[in-house]
């Protein structure tokens, strides 16, 4: 099948200015940038006049893989014209742990439908005919409940050996990364030997090394520190995910953070253009309280559940006030959906902590919350910087649904080209392209992809410079983004005039 994108201005991935031109496409691949007006014989025509032609959109840091299985056709990331997700990140990944049950004891990362292996990778594409790409790491924090379960304590020699024995597997069989989530139990428990151990192991197989690290807020330096230093001790690219400073008493520590990222070799990061975060309630609590998968047991325990509240009520960290439940299950609370731990613990005349332990014990632990912790102004420093890549942090999402997920799931890439490039002109049109396409194309490694010249894969969009924009908001997050025209993924129509056609020609990459 051959395809001719006409008549936009050619954004090719590599920051250069648009210049107008014919992209033809013959297969999954691109074959020639012809000049203006061209119209090759043969050729089904995709009329871009008065658009942006650009390299489908590469997001460095989703959660896909814990929901792709129930919104395969991936709406919500077509309409924001995302191509490629990379999934597995903070740590958690379906593999290579088979038996779900074991997965669901150790983490509130809850919602898949699937259970599969490592062993699946090629039959995993084909079951769920995905409409967008993935890309999939392999997370410490599985790693670690497929051989210890959630210990609280240090790997012993022969453990370690079997995690790094998995990593490597996971590589053979289709791996393009490792990460680690070391906020989350039970990667909260192990010692910067043993991530070093790992990530040495991750740089001997060539695979990414992502990590949302140990401290956000104050101990941000620190944490960062740690991350260096072990992808230089083994030898590793480095990607830190979603960088920020969480805490008003933190603000202003992005410009130090960026100032140490920039001294250190071959290291990335990404960060989304919002100034919330969103991840389990469960990280509110103290890590000790979630060792060996007995969470619910000790909040049965009088004593224990006392020593938990107040852990929380000495947090300074818990902010009730921003922070919101986004989901949860049905249940005792399942009403309080997009209400702050204070109003919630207001309307049952109890303090947050107390609030916190009753949602935990009515939901299973399967809680999200978005945490109102950051500032704008760090978040336009992160983004300004040239090495900063555009990535969502977010889910796969149907275009609509029950809950207040965070907005981010459904606006990323719109809210940067139009708010922050069009709109404050933080940056071009095409440095904010480079930043969603060949910038986290060179940190997996992948050649072909990022950019429109021959022989690179014909993923693909046709946006709207002067109409794209972000519609999801924090209070009505249920709504996809406007701007994108045309979405092709390996040469083939998945979006078209701003509608899914249906088609699902997404691969798993290796």
């Amino acid at each position: 099948m051959r395809v001719a994108v006409t008549g936009g201005l050619i954004a090719d991935g590599t920051g250069a200015e648009p210049m107008p031109g014919t992209v033809l496409v013959e297969g999954d691949r691109i074959t020639a940038v012809l000049s203006p007006g061209a119209t090759p014989s043969g050729a089904e025509v995709i009329d871009a006049t008065g658009n942006i032609v650009a390299p489908g959109f590469i997001d460095l840091h989703s959660h896909a893989d814990f929901s792709l299985g129930s919104s395969p056709a991936a709406e919500s990331q077509l309409a924001q014209g995302v191509t490629t997700l990379v999934a597995g990140n903070c740590g958690w990944s379906p593999f290579p742990v088979t038996d779900l049950e074991t997965l669901r004891a150790g983490t509130a990362f809850l919602g898949s439908k699937h259970d599969w292996s490592w062993d699946d990778l090629g039959g995993f594409a084909a079951t769920l005919e995905p409409a967008v790409n993935l890309a999939l790491q392999v997370g410490h924090c599985t790693l670690r409940i497929a051989v210890m379960g959630n210990a609280r304590r240090a790997p012993s020699p022969d453990e370690l050996r079997q995690m790094q024995d998995l990593l490597r597997a996971a590589a053979d069989q289709g791996a393009v990364g490792f990460s680690t989530g070391l906020i989350y139990a039970p990667g909260a428990y192990a010692s910067p030997e043993e991530v070093a151990a790992l990530v040495a192991t991750a740089a001997e197989c060539d695979l990414l090394y992502s990590t949302h690290i140990r401290n956000e807020g104050a101990g941000l330096l620190a944490a960062l520190d740690e991350a260096i230093s072990a992808a230089r001790r083994g030898g590793a690219r480095l990607e830190v995910s979603h960088l920020k400073a969480v805490g008003k008493a933190n603000h202003g520590l992005v410009d130090a953070a960026l100032e140490r990222l920039e001294q250190a070799d071959d290291v990335g990061w990404d960060a989304y253009p919002y100034t919330a975060t969103s991840t389990t309630l469960t990280t509110r609590l103290p890590t000790w309280a979630l060792a060996d998968g007995t969470l619910l047991d000790r909040l049965a325990d009088p004593a224990e559940r006392e020593r938990i509240a107040d852990a929380l009520r000495s947090d300074k960290l818990l902010s009730p006030d921003s922070v919101v439940i986004a989901s949860l299950p049905p249940g005792r609370y399942e009403e309080s959906r997009g209400l702050s731990l204070t109003e919630i613990a207001r309307r049952d005349d109890v303090d947050a902590a107390e609030i916190v332990l009753r949602i935990l014990e009515s939901h299973q632990a399967a809680v999200s919350v978005v945490n109102h912790a950051m500032s704008e102004d760090d978040v336009v420093t992160v983004l300004e910087h040239p090495r900063t890549a555009v990535a969502s942090d977010g889910w796969i999402m149907d275009a609509t649904g029950p809950g207040h997920p965070h907005p981010r799931n459904f606006g990323t890439f719109p809210r940067v080209l139009g708010h922050y490039a069009r709109d404050l002109g933080i940056f071009t049109l095409a440095e904010a392209i480079r930043r969603m396409t060949s910038l986290p194309a060179a940190r997996l490694g992948f050649s072909d992809r990022g950019v429109i010249e021959p022989g690179a894969i014909a993923d693909l969009v046709v946006l709207d410079q002067d109409t794209i924009a972000d519609k999801s908001t924090y209070d009505a997050p249920w709504q996809l983004s406007v701007g994108v025209d045309h979405v092709l993924v390996a040469g083939q129509l998945a979006l078209a005039n701003g509608k899914p056609t249906g088609l699902r020609p997404g691969r798993v990459l290796t």
